[in-house]
């Protein structure tokens, strides 16, 4: 049997739209069992999703590998769907890695990003997911350009998941077609200040910027509610650095781990709709175990 193990990831992380993501203690997992006559996939996901080769993972793996043999798979996760933590970027990478293990493509880290960021189309879910830790990708239509991005450990990431969906379709819709220049240059100033935070492990600095995106979180305000509340009740205990992950609607709060109960227990009490989990870095990102017969 074969085990592929591929993280969660928060993206965005403010203003670091469609670029800066980093890897969480949540888990896709994929086994990879005998080989049979035609694909068989079992899974927890709800009744509707396919069991056989119209998996969206096996469907992932014929993309890279289209002479692929059927196997009996096993998925499970811990990544709630459209929920902008990254459960469709799991599932590609869990895919591709499976062709290029199946198929013995031998495929390096980096043309497994490159692939994974041309089906997904921007890199900064997949990288965090493949890699590990947090980091800064970008992707010019002919190759990603990526960096490990220094989050410190000392924090945890305080996550509300309401109970709704939104669909990355339908967040998207709602950005804006094009920034004034002097938007933009204050846009790209934030978000390349706050790399260089976090990079200097200045948490009080990289936490406000954090909180100081002008790509998407007005635009998508209306659709993710939660957002400004939670911030609101976090800012009430002088905590700063919530965001909104990925496209929604899972609202993050990167937390210095002394303040963390105060923020969970702040939150139970307001009875939100939805779940708070505490979360940490993965700093492993994909991973392959072999267990031999």
């Amino acid at each position: 049997m074969i085990t592929i193990t591929v993280p969660a990831t928060s993206a965005n992380i403010g203003p670091g739209f469609d670029s800066l993501g980093v890897a969480l203690q949540l888990y896709l997992t994929l086994e990879i069992h005998e080989e049979t006559t035609t694909w068989l996939v079992d899974h927890d996901f709800e009744n509707d999703m396919p069991h056989d080769e119209r998996h969206f993972i096996v469907q992932t793996a014929l993309s890279l590998s289209p002479t692929l043999k059927p196997h009996h798979i096993i998925v499970t996760s811990d990544i709630p769907l459209a929920r902008g933590l990254g459960s469709s970027s799991s599932a590609l990478l869990a895919g591709l890695a499976m062709a290029n293990i199946l198929s013995q493509l031998n495929l390096s880290h980096d043309e497994l990003l490159h692939q994974a960021t041309i089906l997904e189309g921007h890199p900064d879910n997949v990288a965090p997911a493949l890699l590990g830790g947090g980091v800064a990708a970008y992707y010019d239509g002919a190759r990603v350009f990526h960096a490990p991005l220094k989050v410190p450990k000392d924090v945890d990431f305080v996550t509300f998941i309401p109970s709704y969906e939104l669909l990355t379709s339908a967040a998207r819709s709602a950005l804006p077609h094009s920034l004034s220049f002097q938007e933009s240059v204050a846009a790209s100033a934030i978000s390349n200040t706050l790399v260089a935070a976090l990079n200097a492990n200045d948490l009080t600095t990289a936490s406000a910027l954090i909180e100081q995106d002008h790509f998407h979180e007005n635009a998508r305000a209306t659709l993710v509610p939660h957002l400004a509340i939670i911030r609101q009740i976090a800012h009430k205990l002088n905590i700063v650095g919530t965001y909104l992950s990925g496209a929604g609607p899972t609202v993050m709060t990167i937390v210095p781990k002394d303040q963390t109960d105060s923020l969970v227990s702040a939150l139970l009490a307001e009875n939100l709709p939805g779940q708070v989990k505490i979360l940490k870095q993965d700093l492993t990102g994909l991973k392959i175990m072999k267990e031999e017969k």
